[in-house]
């Protein structure tokens, strides 16, 4: 498949009124993502924690027209760990989730190459795949998603169970999911969307 640059793939979006879809992976487990926070003086702050090693896998995809209008985000939580064989289970669910013609950018893992996920890809006419430059991650909206979840939501958070970490993720992407203003927050720190364009597409959204 040919790759182009991200600029190109934009363009040709916006030539066929393509959505544009990011899409990229990240794990949790029940051992927390440790960050700062406050405390009284004197009193440092202390994780308790059994730090089981018992893991969760998630797909974030974020979706918006070619100006980075009409935002939308959306979590897959799976056990364990993401491969070719829970991406190609995805795809169906986006392909229901989104109308029309899409180009899907994310980056080139060897699960992202494989035939199956081509496969799969290739079933749906309107749809093309696009790669995200290598080395590259701060180009994927998608990851400053995972930044906020894992700095913000679930920072510190000891979990007795799994499912517990799963229904804080869930809960945190309702959240998000709900302010189109934090989804185009992520758009931006990509350097994808300038300002005025987004100022822009906030104006199509309403």
């Amino acid at each position: 498949m040919e790759e182009r640059g991200v600029a190109s793939d934009k363009k040709g979006a916006q030539d066929n009124g393509a959505t544009i879809v990011f899409i990229d992976e990240s794990g949790f487990s029940e051992r927390p993502p440790v960050r700062g926070t406050w405390a009284p003086v004197g009193q440092t702050p202390v994780i308790r924690h059994h730090f089981n090693w018992k893991s969760l896998g998630a797909i974030g995809m974020i979706a918006q027209k070619c100006d980075g209008s009409d935002p939308r985000m959306l979590i897959d939580i799976e056990p364990g760990s993401i491969n070719k064989d829970v991406l190609v289970k995805f795809l169906p669910e986006l392909h229901r989730e989104i109308e029309g013609p899409v180009t899907l950018l994310w980056d080139s893992l060897p699960g992202h190459r494989s035939n199956i996920v081509k496969d799969q890809v290739s079933q749906y006419k309107d749809w093309q795949i696009e790669f995200l430059p290598a080395y590259a991650p701060e180009l994927n909206p998608v990851e400053y998603l995972w930044s906020a979840l894992k700095g913000h939501d679930i920072a510190n958070f000891c979990s007795d169970a799994l499912w517990q970490v799963e229904q804080k993720i869930s809960q945190a992407a309702d959240r998000i999911g709900n302010e189109p203003d934090i989804l185009r927050g992520f758009l931006k720190a990509s350097t994808l969307y300038d300002d005025s364009t987004l100022a822009t597409s906030k104006d199509k959204d309403h």
